[in-house]
């Protein structure tokens, strides 16, 4: 876009979720320096069903000033510790991938060098009984505690989260208008977006586009043609079915996934209801069995008629292009097999106001924005790859598929380092730390070869002292805290709202 064009009207192109944090965020830090819009039609639904979160987003509503009760009452969210994962393995496993932190690292080595040490002197503990949010998860305990010691997410409604952000955002000054985008007018001298024309032929003009349309991507896609890299051939499920039904016990304060033999289900518990859902390559099963497979293994009959999604994984090429700004599904869409599409969303949100300054944009600043996107969106996508392509399963098409899919070299280096010496490196700030990668890799049936010759620096006695600690701090931690669902109700539910 051109450099010396004054930025003072911000144009957000649809609502939803990404619509609304972009416009809470914007609204809330850079209030009356811009002239915000949003441009929305009830008459368009969302896809809303990105009900499963990671910790960024705590730290995202704090930065907005956002009461977290108020904010899960609204959203009727409840806490999530991780991630289980069944019969991804092979068929009849399970693991969990948690977001707390397992044992005690040294500066030279993580913990799972002593753990490994351990075990090879006869110390039978599994990983799992070091970890505080893992053991709280599966014991189905919650509590704040102090000094953030716990690291948490939310399960929520992302359809009532967005209209807890519209008020917020109204309020600090958004405007909203009801319209359908009939058509994107460009600037013939610029190429850049000169205005949104909607239905009756009114004009919203503006200074930067935000791309909120969803897959459509009808400004960053459909007007300025910035192009998109197809990931299929590393992530191949194509197409999900969304539905709710009711808790039949109290909601537990973790995400399941469960592998089938053409992709996965997942299953997460709100406060008032449950969100379901089958994702799978289409390639192996059709609309109808899938439908079928997900209706089968659902507790309770639906609340809702099936939602049936298509998706394609993959990236846009440039998500900043001339003034246009693509925010969540239209910059790109991975599955939700790690709950990352709220995360993303926040991070181009939270990284445009950075790059945004008062006065003129810098092709500087889009260049790095593209940049850091880019990488972002690599270093999920190779993660999400690591659980279908390390895997023992060889029981279907789709499986065998997954082994013997070429994958990218930064995830070869990832798999075969930790393969051979147990080391994880984190780079570049990306989502997923050491322990993640660790978690999922051992899960997924990796076990390493050697091990940090730092471990064995340690005495019997005091690597058994060692172990011995960190496994007592966690029982005696989770012994001691609440019920999640009690913890819940008395925190931000109904018995909450009634006591207030």
């Amino acid at each position: 876009m051109n450099e010396e064009k004054h930025v003072r009207r911000i144009v957000i192109a649809g609502g939803g979720t990404a619509g609304w944090m972009a416009a809470a965020a914007i609204a809330r830090t850079l209030g009356p320096a811009v002239d915000l819009t949003l441009v929305e039609s009830e008459a368009i639904g969302t896809i809303g069903v990105g009900e499963s979160t990671i910790p960024p987003l705590v730290n995202y509503n704090r930065l907005l000033g956002i009461n977290e009760a108020d904010f899960m009452r609204a959203t009727q969210a409840t806490f999530k510790l991780g991630i289980l994962f069944d019969d991804w393995k092979d068929v009849g496993t399970r693991y969990f991938h948690s977001f707390g932190l397992t044992g005690k690292d040294h500066w030279s080595a993580g913990f799972q060098h002593f753990w490994m040490h351990g075990r090879a002197k006869g110390h039978e503990q599994p990983y799992d009984d070091y970890c505080l949010e893992l053991v709280a998860a599966l014991d189905g305990k919650f509590a704040h505690l102090p000094d953030d010691r716990m690291n948490y997410a939310y399960q929520l409604d992302s359809g009532l989260y967005a209209r807890f952000l519209r008020r917020m955002a109204e309020k600090d000054g958004t405007k909203r208008i009801e319209g359908r985008i009939g058509r994107v007018e460009l600037d013939a001298e610029s190429g850049d977006i000169a205005a949104l024309v909607l239905d009756g032929d009114r004009r919203i003009e503006g200074d930067i586009f935000l791309d909120c349309t969803g897959f459509r991507a009808l400004l960053i896609e459909g007007a300025l043609h910035a192009g998109f890299d197809d990931w299929t051939h590393w992530l191949p499920c194509d197409s999900a079915i969304a539905l709710q039904t009711p808790n039949v016990r109290p909601p537990v304060p973790y995400t399941r996934a469960m592998a089938h033999d053409a992709g996965w289900q997942w299953r997460i518990p709100l406060q008032h209801r449950s969100g379901n859902g089958l994702v799978y390559c289409s390639r192996y099963l059709d609309r109808d069995a899938a439908l079928e497979r997900l209706l089968g293994n659902i507790e309770g009959e639906p609340l809702t008629e099936p939602n049936f999604l298509r998706f394609t994984s993959g990236v846009r090429r440039r998500q900043w292009y001339r003034n246009c700004v693509a925010i969540g599904l239209s910059g790109g869409f991975m599955e939700p097999l790690e709950s990352t599409s709220i995360h993303l969303i926040q991070r181009a949100v939270l990284r445009f106001v950075r790059m945004l300054p008062a006065g003129r944009v810098s092709a500087r600043d889009v260049a790095e924005f593209n940049d850091q996107q880019g990488q972002d969106m690599e270093q999920i996508r190779d993660f999400l790859v690591l659980h279908y392509k390390v895997t023992n399963r060889r029981d279907s098409a789709f499986w065998r598929q997954c082994a013997d899919m070429p994958i990218p070299d930064s995830l070869t280096q990832k798999i075969e380092l930790f393969r051979e010496t147990g080391r994880v490196f984190r780079r570049n700030e990306e989502l997923f730390a050491e322990n993640s990668w660790v978690q999922v890799m051992m899960g997924q049936g990796i076990e390493p070869q050697s091990y940090h010759p730092i471990a064995t620096k340690l005495r019997d006695d005091e690597l058994e002292k060692l172990l011995a600690t960190i496994r007592g701090q966690v029982s005696d931690t989770v012994a001691k805290l609440p019920e999640h669902h009690a913890y819940v109700a008395r925190y931000c539910g109904a018995e909450a709202a009634e006591a207030a």
